[in-house]
């Protein structure tokens, strides 16, 4: 096959880019070559062996790029149709770039399906904002960096990938663009490292990344803090601050910063041994998350970014996103489930988790109709939660959580922390009372707005699981007994002996039960649910600036 076959063109809409072969069914491009996946095909093909015509697409993995042009994480995976016959890139080691060597870019610009090459070199210095590698061109004639070369790749005089373009400046005066570095863009595609030499035995990498990846299908909550001590020992480098989100993030760590090439073998070693046999399956591996994920766009109070994802095999699937006024939220949110479900596994257990901004949270998202044909409520139709997308993004609470989770899957149920309404006690004081009583679930009489602070509290500390009514008393302020008391003590009563693990399901049916019965009146109508499990989420929450994530 052409050792150059594995340039890629990429179309989606009105977007044009390029990209480049990876795998046999693996493409890397930018994300926002693809930023209209969602409503857009995406073709892909190959210019120097076009037999193969254009190939249908999707985007597999998302590096978490959200729209600008200097947002961090601007890398897509998209997954072929089928396999193909070609021979896929290869990678030159970390760094290789430098030194003014000669670099080429192959893209697609207006005018030319068939491809075009510039020649640049990369700068020496820092990378900019810790992401990207500025490129400037060699003369000042021949092709620049213009619109096209978006997701090409950068290579060596023989043909090894140093990086990706991710951003043109061309023009008559302007011959600059940049590109990211093949161990920035492992931050985001941590599947990347084991094609990338970097000191390390290529078979120890393979072996290595297949354990992580079988530990994640299985749904494992090992301990990767542990496991990463174990392989550099007491003297190896110490922990990142907050240690590690996942599983791959530790291998990835060993693979880039550390230089001992037999740490790679140990945590390899370590990680066989806990999967065959001294791990369980955990609870965690039942659910497969869709996740409907709502944050603030910065474009003014009413305007919010939603994107919604599926989780298959331990990978994020991106389906969706779109900014909107806050007015559209619901029904693109109806619009894109059945397209999320459709990406899940045909015998997975669908958990829908809505990740909101705090002020959302009290949101009755388990009450809107699946869709305007359909007027099932999405809380029976799924078994459905909310958290906190602060909550969702913390390091320190996610690692917290993973801990809790291990006890609370021996337990055959958790004990109800009561937060009554009317609580006097200081919110320091709940800090304190749900740290020293090991809580695992806490529930509240009252929403959120009604005891704001104490509320608040509950989503610093790692308690698993946390239950409320949405509707209720509108101030703390009172005496005696009200209908927030006969909310917990019918909570209390219901979930006794029921695993933590399987809330959500139980939650469900107690929403079926209160919309067949008496949807005014049941105590459970208006139940929310925040269920926070990190293990069901194996990709790190949020990209981080090293390449660990």
């Amino acid at each position: 096959m052409s050792g150059t076959a594995w340039h890629a063109r990429v179309a989606c809409g009105a977007e044009v880019g390029a990209g480049f072969l990876v795998s046999a069914r693996h493409v890397l491009t930018c994300a926002h070559v693809v930023r209209y996946a969602g409503t857009a095909p995406v073709g892909v093909t190959f210019p120097n062996w076009r037999r193969l015509g254009e190939l249908p697409a999707t985007v597999a993995v998302r590096g978490g790029w959200r729209g600008g042009a200097a947002d961090p994480g601007d890398l897509a995976v998209l997954e072929l149709s089928e396999d193909v016959p070609l021979a896929p890139a290869r990678f030159a080691p970390p760094g290789a770039e430098r030194g003014g060597r000669q670099l080429v870019a192959y893209g697609f610009p207006r005018g030319y399906d068939e491809g075009m090459l510039a020649s640049y070199r990369a700068l020496p210095g820092p990378r900019i904002s810790d992401e990207w590698v500025q490129l400037e061109a060699l003369t000042g004639h021949g092709q620049p960096l213009a619109a096209g070369f978006s997701g090409a790749a950068v290579t060596l005089e023989d043909g090894s990938v140093v990086g990706m373009v991710t951003a043109v400046a061309g023009g008559r005066d302007v011959r600059v663009g940049r590109m990211l570095p093949t161990e920035v863009m492992a931050r985001y595609w941590p599947g990347l490292g084991e094609l990338v030499p970097t000191g390390h035995r290529p078979e120890t990498l393979r072996r290595l990344y297949a354990l992580v990846r079988r530990a994640e299908a299985r749904g494992e909550a090992c301990d990767a803090n542990r496991l990463y001590g174990d392989a550099v020992g007491a003297f190896g480098p110490p922990l990142p601050p907050g240690g590690f989100a996942s599983l791959s993030a530790a291998a990835a760590y060993v693979q880039w910063e550390v230089p001992e090439p037999e740490a790679a073998t140990r945590l390899a070693d370590r990680l066989e041994e806990l999967l065959d046999g001294a791990l369980p399956t955990q609870p965690a591996a039942v659910w497969s998350p869709v996740v409907v994920e709502i944050d603030h766009s910065g474009e003014g109070p009413d305007q919010v970014t939603v994107e919604v994802s599926a989780y298959r095999d331990g990978r994020r699937r991106p389906v969706a996103v779109r900014r909107l006024p806050r007015s559209a939220v619901r029904a693109y949110v109806q619009q894109s489930l059945d397209e999320a479900a459709d990406q899940l596994a045909p015998d997975a257990e669908e958990l829908v988790t809505f990740v909101l901004p705090r002020e959302w949270l009290n949101e009755p998202v388990a009450q809107w109709e699946c869709s305007a044909d359909d007027s099932t409520p999405l809380g029976c139709a799924y078994p459905l939660v909310v958290t906190d997308r602060a909550r969702h993004r913390s390091g320190r609470l996610r690692h917290q959580l993973r801990k809790k989770w291990q006890k609370l899957d021996a337990s055959p149920g958790a004990t109800v922390h009561r937060v009554e309404c009317g609580i006097r006690e200081r919110p320091g004081g709940l800090r304190k009372r749900l740290w020293d009583g090991d809580a695992h679930l806490a529930g509240f009489a009252a929403p959120p707005t009604a005891a704001a602070e104490h509320f608040a509290v509950s989503l610093t500390v790692p308690v698993p699981v946390l239950l409320w009514r949405r509707t209720g008393c509108p101030v703390a302020g009172h005496d005696g007994p009200c209908a927030g008391t006969v909310f917990l003590d019918e909570l209390t009563a219901s979930l006794t002996g029921v695993p933590p693990a399987e809330l959500p399901r139980h939650v469900q049916k107690l929403r079926l039960t209160a919309d067949a019965e008496d949807p005014d009146g049941h105590w459970a109508r208006e139940l929310q649910l925040l269920w926070d499990d990190p293990r069901c989420f194996p990709e790190p929450a949020a990209s981080l600036h090293t390449p660990v994530a």
